[in-house]
């Protein structure tokens, strides 16, 4: 009876055909792997066609999916390809580590040595990159005959006087239990793959039946169920599952597609990406490359290029020295973002099983690469797509990313960001509780975060419930918990709750949806907010600040629904706010600000109001205050308003060197939210104001405005000194 322990590491192609060689010679009658028994139901998927990696095992409880594990696999996956073997040969096949079901409450007292043994080996040998170093002996190698008892016996070594922690030892204590059982069943020829820290640990010779019964002894059951999901390269290169990790997954699928005859074709995958970014990648520089690599590779005495030199070879030639090309071809190419494909009947929750036929539906196919997605409100296609993403955004599973559409374009057309990650099929899970189709789970999801919401969140709910298209009994359900929350709200919170009801009535009918309904209870808010508005003025400068965005909202509200007597009402409390010096200084600028956007407030009257906000009577923090609150928003406005800048002007110069000094952090805020073209003009039309004019020259003054040339006179010697001549003053 034979029991052979393969220690590998968990992905590598080097490792996945030695292993495979290995196999082919021993022809074992049944293989172990390292992994969950709880997922034996769907292990024989993996030879199903629709199957293609990379993918990985899902494990969960039902009743906690948030606490799944994962169980990545790639094509080169040593484990994948011990699986596929197996199967297509009819072996006996089986997971045996730890089940998940008794592990989900388990302690992680991984020690630092199990950790990154290869790390230490890697040091060993004299090597700062542990990648580096497995590259060089495991996947680069042409003779791999002596390489599991190779990494048996290093294994043995760094495990030298080393004890397992305890669940470390359970672990190990039940894979030797369980290749016990499969011995007892009659199996003879017994191939075990596992990672390569716990290959010496698996000799079950070396311990006791009754040992590892006593250290499984109480172990804890908990229903789980598992299945199969779509994975990325670049969730390859995370350490998940079981410690799963590796720098650069795409370059190793080359490895493992071309084994050896791959240095050439992989410089020319580097060309042919650098000329879909159209740069520069001529033929001459591919076949430049390739010589260099095979170089470097000889000179460093290797069997063949590493990506080491693949690198050094395509910097120095296709990059022309340019690391930013470098770090296009380590995202694309060395990573790569590849999603896999499950079968068909993988099993599924309801909700996923929804959203696929969706997705088919409306052709709208999972994609791990990040791309835009122009949708036209008009079209029922375009209305169908939107409504999903709307839906899945409601359930906490963000595949699609609203993004700002500007012009009048914007009211028909939204913009998506999409980009599947594996993580959302674990959220689908959790959200499989509030329904089994994507709509009813949706709806439910929004009713019960109601129940707690405060007045702005139950507007932005009913606004994102409209996108969503929920069903009208839920819109209807929205609408009577804002009027009951209305009752009760602060001003603040009424004013920033208009927001979305007027995006709902202004937009909800381009979506095909009745918004009749909203407009009264958006007056109703509005009303009450404007009444109670003028007492809550009056505050410090955290509650300033917080009620000058509230009242940007009520602004965005009247602004959205461009109705002339809302317009009117509103104008007509912001004045009197703008003129009340009980009320604080940004709120007072603010005011001022937006009525001045709105073409309510002319140049002259605005000049008073700054002359009166920014006297020498008026403290300095206040008067810096309502300059913060007057420069919120666009600069192109105020570039025009010469008044304004001649009080800020006058004001700022005739503040003391100390208290400009106490200012500028307030006063650099005010301007801080500019673009840098915007601070640019305002720097000119300062300078212009100071010449004697508003927007150039002074005239008759040739762009020398009064220049003092008693002053300028001192700097000549140091003008002459900076660049070497001579001075003669």
């Amino acid at each position: 009876m034979t029991v052979r322990v393969f220690g590998i590491r968990h992905h590598g192609p080097g490792g996945a055909k030695s292993l495979l060689s290995a196999l082919e010679n021993m022809c074992p009658d049944a293989v172990l792997v390292e992994g969950p028994p709880d997922a034996a139901d769907v292990l024989p998927l993996i030879v199903r066609p629709k199957m293609k990696p990379p993918v990985a095992l899902l494990v969960y409880p039902p009743d906690a999916p948030q606490d799944a594990a994962y169980y990545p696999f790639a094509e080169f996956s040593p484990e994948w390809q011990a699986l596929r073997h197996a199967h297509t040969r009819g072996v006996t096949t089986r997971f045996v580590d730890l089940p998940r079901s008794s592990d989900f409450d388990g302690e992680d007292d991984e020690s630092g040595v199990r950790e990154d043994p290869i790390g230490l080996l890697a040091e060993a040998a004299g090597y700062d990159d542990r990648e580096l170093w497995w590259e060089r002996q495991v996947e680069q190698r042409r003779d791999a005959t002596d390489l599991f008892d190779a990494i048996i016996e290093a294994m043995t070594a760094l495990r030298e006087g080393y004890e397992p922690p305890p669940r470390e030892a359970r672990r190990e204590a039940y894979m030797r239990r369980e290749i016990r059982k499969v011995r007892r069943e009659g199996h003879e020829n017994i191939a075990v793959v596992c990672g390569a820290w716990h290959a010496p640990a698996l000799i079950v010779e070396e311990h006791t039946a009754k040992a590892d019964d006593t250290i499984l002894k109480g172990l804890k059951r908990r229903k789980t169920s598992a299945t199969w999901i779509p994975w990325t390269n670049s969730r390859l290169s995370y350490r998940s599952g079981y410690g799963a990790g590796i720098a650069s997954p795409g370059y190793y699928e080359h490895l493992w597609a071309f084994d050896g005859t791959g240095a050439t074709r992989w410089i020319t995958h580097v060309a042919r990406l650098l000329r879909s970014e159209d740069l520069d990648a001529s033929p001459a520089n591919v076949v430049e490359a390739a010589r260099l690599a095979n170089t470097l590779a000889a000179l460093r005495d290797l069997p063949a290029p590493g990506l080491d030199e693949l690198r050094e070879a395509a910097l120095a030639t296709l990059c022309a020295g340019e690391t930013e090309k470098l770090d296009l071809i380590r995202t694309r190419l060395e990573i790569g973002e590849k999603l896999g494909e499950v079968p068909a009947e993988t099993p599924t929750v309801p909700l996923q099983h929804d959203l696929e036929r969706l997705q088919k539906r409306l052709r709208l196919k999972p994609s791990a690469e990040e791309r835009n997605l122009d949708l036209d409100l008009r079209e029922d296609g375009g209305r169908s797509r939107s409504e999903l993403l709307h839906r899945l955004r409601l359930l906490g599973i963000d595949w699609g990313e609203p993004r700002t559409v500007s012009g009048k374009s914007g009211t028909f057309h939204e913009v998506w960001t999409i980009k599947w990650r594996p993580e959302l099929s674990v959220t689908l899970i959790e959200a499989n509780v509030w329904g089994n189709t994507v709509e009813s789970a949706s709806s439910a999801r929004v009713r019960v975060f109601a129940e707690t919401a405060d007045l702005p969140r139950l507007t932005a709910l009913l606004d994102a419930s409209i996108l969503a298209r929920h069903p009208e009994d839920s819109v209807t359900h929205l609408l009577d918990r804002v009027r009951d929350s209305a009752a009760s709200a602060d001003v603040r919170l009424l004013m920033d709750a208009l927001p979305p009801l007027a995006r709902v009535a202004r937009y909800g009918d381009v979506r095909g949806t009745g918004t009749g309904q909203v407009l009264p209870v958006v007056d109703a808010l509005f009303e009450r907010a404007v009444v109670s508005l003028p007492g809550a003025c009056a505050s410090h400068d955290d509650a300033a600040r917080e009620m000058a965005g509230s009242i940007a909202a009520v602004e965005e509200c009247v602004n959205m629904l461009d109705r002339p007597d809302m317009a009117g009402r509103w104008r007509a409390v912001l004045r009197p706010l703008a003129e009340n010096e009980a009320v604080h200084a940004l709120v007072r600028g603010w005011c001022c600000r937006l009525l001045l956007e709105a073409g309510a407030l002319d140049e002259e009257a605005l000049r008073c109001l700054a002359g009166l906000a920014l006297s020498p009577a008026v403290p300095a923090p206040e008067a810096a205050a309502w300059v913060e609150g007057v420069l919120r928003g666009s600069g192109l406005i105020l570039l025009h308003q010469t008044g304004l800048w001649r009080a800020l002007d006058a004001w700022l110069t005739a503040l003391s060197p100390e208290t400009f000094t106490d200012l500028l952090p307030l006063i650099r805020r005010a301007f801080s939210d500019f673009e840098p073209a915007e601070r640019r003009a305002m720097g000119e039309k300062v300078r212009n104001l100071g010449r004697g004019g508003e927007t150039g020259h002074a005239q008759g003054d040739n762009g020398a405005g009064d220049l003092d040339h008693r002053r300028a006179s001192r700097t000549l010697p140091v003008l002459a000194r900076i660049l070497g001549v001579r001075h003669d003053g």
